[in-house]
């Protein structure tokens, strides 16, 4: 059966999400010094869950947000829905193909120049060598790193990397495309001529899943979002209704004496 015309369509689908970490009791100061206790049996660790029971739809076409205070489970949430993250309980559906950037630098090499790391995140988001040479003059002008291209990662400020990062992911218009913070560095400049392309692409039908604490932004681009907060959805929504709830949040943890 062909969807009707301006049916929703889900892409992301969860079910009964639950993620739980093992975390010690004590600061141990090296992994090395992890091993030889845990070796003698002497890590004392107690269970997290960072996640507990998330039942969330995200359609086709839309940007949604994910919001939440520092620790509420935001980007483990993004990891599950990427895939890189399995979840010790429910059912993850996604129905498209995902080009996440959870983190600034991740899928790249700091020892590698910016021409290598295009060819190295765009292998490890699923595209062939010739495709990646035939994108690469595309994503350096978008990127704008100007003569950094054949210098280490290393040497690149968090913008720069960013700009590379963001370059990659979208060079092929992915069908799922997710942002952990990312356009929350950089210019005002580079900023703009980002959420330019997202919004072609979302008119395209392209979702975007975005995780931020910039709550402008979130009105300003998200039909709806979730709020979390300790691993648990607080209520979710339109976006207007939802960033009200966060703020309020907010002020009820700031009025709970320290």
């Amino acid at each position: 059966m062909q969807p009707v015309e301006g049916e929703l369509r889900p892409v992301v689908v969860l079910d009964d999400i639950c993620v739980r970490y093992q975390v010690p009791d004590e600061r141990i100061g090296s992994f090395k010094e992890y091993v030889i206790r845990a070796l003698q049996n002497k890590v004392r660790t107690h269970e997290f869950l960072a996640l507990n029971g998330i039942d969330m739809v995200i359609n086709k076409g839309e940007t949604f947000g994910i919001i939440g205070p520092n620790g509420a489970g935001k980007s483990t949430l993004l990891k599950v829905i990427s895939k890189v993250l399995a979840p010790i309980n429910g059912r993850v559906r996604i129905y498209g193909k995902v080009a996440p950037l959870l983190e600034l630098g991740a899928g790249f090499h700091p020892e590698l120049t910016g021409r290598e790391n295009i060819t190295l995140n765009g292998t490890l988001l699923g595209h062939s060598q010739r495709e990646i040479r035939l994108r690469q003059d595309e994503i350096l002008d978008f990127a704008q790193i100007g003569e950094f291209v054949d210098a280490p990662l290393r040497t690149f400020s968090s913008g720069m990397v960013a700009r590379l990062g963001f370059a990659v992911a979208t060079s092929w218009e992915p069908d799922i495309l997710i942002l952990d913070e990312i356009l929350a560095v950089g210019d005002e400049a580079f900023r703009a001529k980002c959420l330019k392309r997202l919004k072609i692409y979302q008119a395209r039908g392209m979702t975007t899943i975005l995780v931020t604490h910039d709550m402008d932004q979130i009105l300003s681009s998200c039909e709806r979002a979730v709020l979390l907060d300790h691993g648990k959805i607080v209520t979710s929504g339109e976006a207007t209704e939802v960033v009200p709830a966060y703020r309020e949040l907010l002020q009820r943890k700031e009025c709970v004496p320290q």
